[in-house]
């Protein structure tokens, strides 16, 4: 009998490919109730929240390893964008128009939002604006498969995501929900406004009163939590946000230093002091009043700007300066446009 050495060669290779496909199938199937660090956590929700051991087992046997989740959470971070560049990924005219067509329909919601929270309507149509694209990309991974991976095979973030993925079972209990059901972002952040579990847990409304807080298919939920999110994190209604500011020509070289602009913090600097330090703001304001001064190169140059309390809150969802503006010039030109309409 004579060997086809290349027919040899190409079963080889074929057999080879299939166990290997069959490998990482079995992979991305891992059963994390065997993971020794889940069953750590299998007997601490247990022990100290009262699950049946047989019942998270079974929810632990259906999540899935994704090696795509942390490719995506282990990539090297992308280049500090300037505002210049960050700017038009959200406040750019379709946004605008969706964030119309968005308030149009939930006008009710906003009213009463803005109403009981003192929030206003654009700022939390720009948030969701900013998160989603008003519902439009709230994320295709399952959230337990997302907060599995991360608790379990990520381990500089484990113990946070540990976290989440308890809070995750716990609020999915609470409101008697199957915890395979729902889908979120990469990292397990939820619905309309990208909530994690904790925060969901904190601060998500039954804002139409139907017994669930359903963040992921209603807008109005999704709204009054929102709205919440903000008051409860100190927001003060009537209030500004943001204001312009110019360096005076006068300026001393070094004043304003770069350790004292664009800090993520609660202002407490008054624009008294940044005055003397060569920064003023555009409007007449008083001297006491607190503001985190801003230093950003626009699209026209350099831009100076003050934050005030509001502007901190809204870096309390997401601690970025760039992401508080964004939000900001987006609710502002989204008022504008409805303002055009009404």
């Amino acid at each position: 009998m004579i060997l086809d050495f290349n027919y040899t060669t190409r079963c080889v290779r074929w057999v080879l490919s299939t166990v290997l496909v069959m490998l990482l199938a079995t992979a991305a199937r891992a059963d994390y109730r065997a993971h020794p660090e889940a069953v750590a956590f299998i007997d601490e929700l247990v022990s100290d929240h009262g699950f049946a051991r047989d019942q998270l087992e079974q929810w632990l046997s259906h999540a899935q390893r994704q090696q795509n989740i942390l490719d995506a959470i282990a990539r090297p971070a992308e280049r500090v964008r300037s505002w210049k560049e960050y700017r038009p990924i959200f406040v750019v005219p379709l946004r605008v128009n969706n964030g119309v067509a968005f308030w149009q329909e939930h006008q009710e919601a906003l009213a009463r939002a803005e109403q009981k929270y003192g929030v206003p309507a654009e700022v939390v149509v720009a948030i969701i604006g900013v998160e989603t694209n008003y519902g439009r990309n709230m994320g295709s991974h399952r959230v337990i498969d997302a907060l599995t991976t991360l608790a379990f095979d990520y381990p500089p973030r484990a113990p946070f995501f540990r976290s989440e993925l308890k809070n995750y079972l716990l609020l999915t209990r609470e409101h008697e929900q199957n915890p395979l059901d729902f889908k979120g972002s990469y990292a397990g952040a939820m619905g309309y406004g990208q909530f994690m579990p904790s925060s969901y847990r904190h601060y998500a409304v039954d804002f139409d009163g139907d017994g669930f807080a359903d963040i992921w298919n209603n807008p109005v939920d999704a709204i009054g939590s929102v709205a919440n999110y903000f008051s409860v994190h100190g927001w003060r209604p009537g209030e500004p946000v943001l204001f312009r500011a110019r360096q005076q020509d006068s300026a001393k070289e070094g004043a304003l230093k770069t350790a004292d602009m664009n800090r993520i913090d609660p202002p407490s600097t008054s624009l008294a002091v940044w005055r003397e330090r060569g920064l003023e703001p555009i409007l007449p304001l008083p001297d006491d009043t607190p503001a985190q001064a801003l230093q950003l190169e626009g699209s026209f140059g350099e831009e100076f700007w003050f934050g005030t309390q509001n502007f901190y809150v809204i870096t309390r969802y997401n601690r970025s300066h760039m992401y508080a503006l964004a939000v900001y010039q987006l609710s502002q030109e989204i008022k504008t446009a409805m303002e055009a309409v009404e």
